[in-house]
């Protein structure tokens, strides 16, 4: 754990510590403070280190709260003080305090990255306009600023000038910057690495993806998880109990029994000191803190400790297709050439007639032939003709004609082999998409095309169907196109052509199936069937306000892997909460037995109560450091 070691009022709090846990050795081997100076040496530590527990403490006296933990404290110094025991009530407020101050000092620790990146934010930005720094909150969508290299991204836009490598590790958790271009979007809180760029902004500061993701992470920081809120109710009870147990633990020996009166003051002193329960109540909320802090860092953004929760107990998963296990952008997956075409002259010809089209399927297809070295050949004359095809002549060729497009589109123009129908009959059954080519004389070839499968889906859906989770695909693609890439990624249960509320209709029967579901989508159209689900996932949300809005847990890197350790830090989590719970409970419960037998120590009981507290921050921070594996 991380201690303030420049804050000057906890060096003076372990000065002060230190100096009564000496006095208190000294009055344990015979050597006191000469009275009448004891007394008062004393209560200027309970008073100037303890003053707020013991103020605290006597508002929730006159208001009768006794579910107070700092009416407890006051309680225990003040009969400590009345019997004499001077060193052991100061140390019993100077622990106390200390517990007190590691509890803050755990939460501080488990939300610091954030707190980081809200310091290192700029609050200005330069605008080239106005030739200066202006204020971030009063420039408006469409301005043109400019970032030098080593600066911070000031607000969410795009590069207009320059090219640069940017680190958007703050954004997505990706340790790798990524080369920037003109037209290339670009963060606020991500760093400028390389050059000089100009950018126009394309929201307000209040909307910037930074912006949402620090609302979003304090928000998640206040939003309690269902163990942490039992806890707080439990503690409330536990509270007044300890008081009336301590109360019978005096009254009954004293008054019943006739025991020595001050001897049974000291077990019921001790026992309201044990019960504190203040490991108990730090010992959720510093683990769900360190634990969302650690997914901040890899890129997911989770909006409450309730779904840390719920992402250990998650049965079933149910994935969209489209941007989600793929990319989202069709890629050539096959090429045919037939009737003699050369692949180099089917790609190239077809590249110079797409290369008019700003169909996703033309610029793959373009793109498919400057990857194999092939330079799209000059067309002109291009027409579309809208959902079947388009055609251009071919200045390379022979001013051939080229025709581009459906199948059918083709055969109004060209006669189609039995050849050509079966290898897009075969394309189809793939779940590809088919570009059927001629150049004025039969079918000269045919080009696959499929949404491309992110390197990591299979790798992240072996890891889950490892951890014994249900998976199922929901996606509005057809069913041949799905089946295709389930098979590709080992996922078996698939459902396709749904709209958005099939897949809502979907959910609810998973729900009853199954219990604990997660939905994966991209957040757009999926956004109904998020919203019902135990746990709404959204992929790729840096960019999409949607996703960041509607989804319980964002990934803001687009990595489907991100998932399998999510639920791998999730059951982390649950189960340090309990190992630090018995842990806590376990303590008391030594200590409690013993101060109604009577064999209870004041200063060991208020260490040991400090003690577990101290481990119960430290392990639960070293969930920040929990890893991928």
């Amino acid at each position: 754990m991380k201690l303030p070691i420049n804050d000057k009022k906890f060096l003076f709090l372990l000065l002060a510590i230190s100096i009564v846990i000496v006095l208190e050795i000294l009055s344990l081997i015979g050597i006191h403070i000469p009275m009448p100076y004891e007394p008062f040496v004393f209560l200027s530590f309970i008073i100037g280190i303890g003053h707020g527990v013991l103020l605290n403490g006597l508002k929730a006296m006159c208001k009768l709260q006794f579910s107070s933990i700092n009416l407890l404290m006051t309680i225990a110094v003040v009969a400590a003080f009345y019997l004499g025991e001077y060193p052991e009530a100061a140390v019993v407020i100077v622990l106390y305090v200390l517990g007190e101050r590691l509890e803050d000092i755990g939460l501080e620790n488990s939300k610091s990255a954030l707190d980081d990146l809200v310091r290192k934010a700029p609050q200005t930005a330069f605008v080239k306009s106005e030739n200066k720094d202006v204020v971030l909150n009063k420039i408006v969508v469409g301005t043109i600023i400019q970032v030098k290299p080593g600066d911070m991204i000031p607000l969410d836009g795009k590069i207009i000038s320059g090219e640069t490598t940017v680190d958007e590790a703050a954004i997505t958790g990706e340790p790798i910057p990524k080369d920037k271009h003109p037209g290339d979007t670009l963060f606020a809180g991500t760093l400028n690495k390389d050059s000089f760029i100009e950018m126009e902004t394309t929201k307000l500061s209040v909307d910037s993806t930074f912006s949402k993701i620090i609302r979003l992470t304090f928000e998640a920081a206040a939003s309690k998880s269902d163990t942490q809120k039992f806890i707080q109710r439990f503690s409330k009870l536990y509270t007044p109990a300890v008081i009336v147990m301590a109360v019978l633990v005096f009254t009954i020996p004293v008054f019943i029994l006739h025991l020595d009166f001050d001897l049974w003051l000291k077990q019921a002193i001790t026992l309201l000191v044990i019960a504190c329960p203040c490991a108990l109540v730090i010992s959720t909320p510093v683990a769900i803190y360190a634990a969302i802090g650690n997914a901040s860092a890899k890129g997911a953004l989770v909006k409450g400790g309730k779904y840390i929760e719920s992402m250990a107990h998650v049965k079933a998963i149910a994935l969209d297709k489209t941007r989600t296990i793929t990319y989202g952008k069709p890629i050539v997956s096959d090429i045919f050439p037939l009737n003699g075409t050369s692949r180099e002259e089917l790609l190239a010809c077809t590249a110079g007639t797409e290369m008019f089209s700003e169909h996703p399927l033309a610029q793959a297809i373009v793109n498919a032939s400057k990857a194999e070295g092939f330079e799209p050949h000059k067309a002109e004359g291009f027409k579309s003709i809208m959902g079947k095809g388009a055609f251009a002549k071919c200045l390379v060729c022979e001013d051939e004609t080229v025709f581009v497009g459906k199948l059918e589109f083709i055969k109004e123009y060209q006669i189609v082999t039995d050849e050509a129908e079966k290898i897009v009959e075969q394309l189809a059954s793939e779940g590809k998409t088919s570009v059927v080519v001629s150049f004025g004389q039969g079918v000269a070839g045919i080009i696959g095309l499929t949404d491309e499968i992110k390197p990591d889906s299979s790798i992240a859906i072996k890891e889950l169907q490892a951890q014994n989770i249900e998976l199922i695909m929901l996606t509005g693609d057809s069913e041949k196109a799905a089946h295709y890439v389930a098979q590709q990624v080992g996922i078996n249960k698939i459902f396709g052509g749904l709209l958005p509320e099939n897949k809502s209709e979907k959910i609810k029967e998973l729900l009853q199936e199954y219990g604990t579901v997660a939905m994966v989508g991209d957040g757009i159209n999926d956004a109904p069937a998020l919203a019902l689900s135990t746990v709404g996932i959204a992929m790729g949300a840096a960019g999409s306000d949607t996703a960041i809005e509607t989804a319980n847990i964002a990934l803001m890197n687009d990595r489907l892997s991100l998932i399998p350790f999510l639920i791998r830090l999730s059951k982390k989590t649950l189960s340090q909460i309990k190992i630090n719970t018995i842990g806590a409970i376990a303590v008391k419960v030594v200590f409690i037995a013993l101060a109604i037998m009577g064999y209870s120590n004041l200063v060991l009981a208020i260490a040991a109560d400090v003690g577990v507290t101290l481990v119960v921050i430290l392990l639960s921070l070293n969930l920040v450091k929990f890893e991928n594996k």
